[in-house]
C-alpha cells in the first residue's frame, strides 16, 4: 500500500524549487554529512543523471536559515514560511543531524555539535553571516549558534523554545503535559501517541484519518534510537545553566496557547535575555504557530528581518 506522506514529497519538493531552492548535501568531516536546501542561483544545475551539484556562488542576498523541530525535517516544518521569503531573501533550510538525510558517526548528540555542524555546513555554502530561525529543538540550536559563532549570526527570531532544558523545567513541563519521559512525548509509537502530540502541539484539534497518522509515523519518525539519545542530550543540571551574554538582536515568536513551552516561559526567558530581546504572540496559535497561523506568522517574521536589516 502506497505510504500518502511519502507520495507527497515529490509535489512537496516540486514547490520548493519553484520557489527557489534546491537539495544539497555538505560534509562536514568524514562520516558526517548534512543535507540542505539551498537558493537555486548558489548551485550548478546537474547536466548529466548521476552528476552532483556544486557550489557555483555565494549567497547575494541577505541571508535567513530555518531551522526545524523535532517531529519533522526542514522543509516540512517551514513549507509555508520558504516561499514566502525567498523574493527577498537567500533561503537555507537545513536538516539537522538524523533527521532527513543528515547523519554522523560521532557519539556526540549535544545541541553544541549540532550547531557546530550547522555552521561549518553554512560556510562550506559560502555563508558569512546569517539571521537564523528556529523552533522548538532547532531554537535551542539557534540559541547555542549565536552564543558560539557571534561573527555569523546577525539576530535570532525563536518560536517556541528555550534556551537550555534544565532537569527540574523537563520534569515540571513533562508532569503537567502528563507524560514520563521526552521520548514518549515527542517519539511517539503510536497512531494514538502521535495524535495526543499533535492535541498537546496545536491550539485547534487537527483531525487526519489514522492512515494519514500512521503513514506520517513511518516517514517522520525515523532513527528513533539516535533522537532519543538527542532529547538525553538536551536536559542539563540546573546548577550548569548560565545566561549567555548575547551580541545579536532576538525575536521571540510566540504561539499565545503554547502548551509546550508556554508564553510565561518566553516573558521570563525576554526578561533575562535583556534590552536587545523582543516578544511578540500570535493568537490562536499553540506551540505550531508557524503551521497553524502561516500568514500571521510570515507577517510577523518578515516585519523584524526587515526591520532589523533596516537598523543596521
Amino acid at each position: 500500500m502506497v505510504n500518502l506522506v511519502a507520495a507527497q514529497r515529490p509535489l512537496l519538493h516540486v514547490l520548493m524549487k519553484m520557489a527557489g531552492i534546491r537539495p544539497y548535501t555538505v560534509e562536514i568531516e568524514p562520516g558526517t554529512l548534512m543535507s540542505f536546501w539551498v537558493p537555486s542561483e548558489t548551485i550548478t544545475k546537474p547536466k548529466k543523471k548521476d552528476e552532483k551539484p556544486k557550489i557555483a556562488a555565494k549567497p547575494s542576498k541577505p541571508t535567513v536559515v530555518l531551522v526545524h523541530g523535532f517531529a519533522a525535517e526542514g522543509i516540512v516544518t517551514w513549507q509555508f514560511q520558504v516561499g514566502a521569503l525567498t523574493k527577498k531573501y537567500a533561503v537555507y533550510v537545513p536538516d539537522l543531524l538524523f533527521f532527513g538525510g543528515s547523519a554522523t558517526d560521532k557519539a556526540d548528540r549535544s545541541p553544541t555539535f549540532q550547531a557546530e555542524c550547522l555552521v561549518t555546513a553554512l560556510r562550506k555554502l559560502g555563508v558569512e553571516k546569517c539571521i537564523v530561525v528556529g523552533f522548538s529543538y532547532g531554537g535551542m540550536v539557534a540559541f547555542k549558534m549565536a552564543e558560539m559563532y557571534p561573527e555569523m549570526v546577525e539576530a535570532l527570531v525563536i518560536s517556541g523554545s528555550i534556551l537550555a532544558m534544565t532537569d527540574s523545567l523537563s520534569a515540571t513541563s513533562l508532569q503537567e503535559l502528563g507524560f514520563s519521559s521526552s521520548s514518549e512525548l515527542l517519539l511517539p509509537t503510536s497512531v494514538k501517541g502521535l495524535k495526543t502530540l499533535l492535541s498537546v502541539a496545536a491550539h485547534k484539534k487537527l483531525w487526519f484519518p489514522n492512515r494519514l497518522h500512521k503513514d506520517f509515523l513511518e516517514v517522520m519518525f525515523t532513527n528513533r534510537k539516535e533522537r532519543s539519545e538527542l532529547l538525553e542530550g538536551l536536559v542539563i543540571s540546573n546548577k550548569d545553566i548560565t545566561i549567555p551574554k548575547f551580541s545579536q538582536r532576538i525575536h521571540l515568536l510566540w504561539g499565545e496557547n503554547d502548551q509546550i513551552f508556554k508564553l510565561e516561559l518566553a516573558q521570563n526567558m525576554k526578561e533575562q535575555l535583556g534590552d536587545d530581546s523582543t516578544l511578540e504572540s500570535i493568537k490562536k496559535a499553540g506551540h505550531l504557530v508557524h503551521l497553524e497561523r502561516p500568514c500571521a506568522y510570515n507577517r510577523c517574521l518578515k516585519h523584524f528581518i526587515a526591520s532589523f536589516l533596516a537598523s543596521k
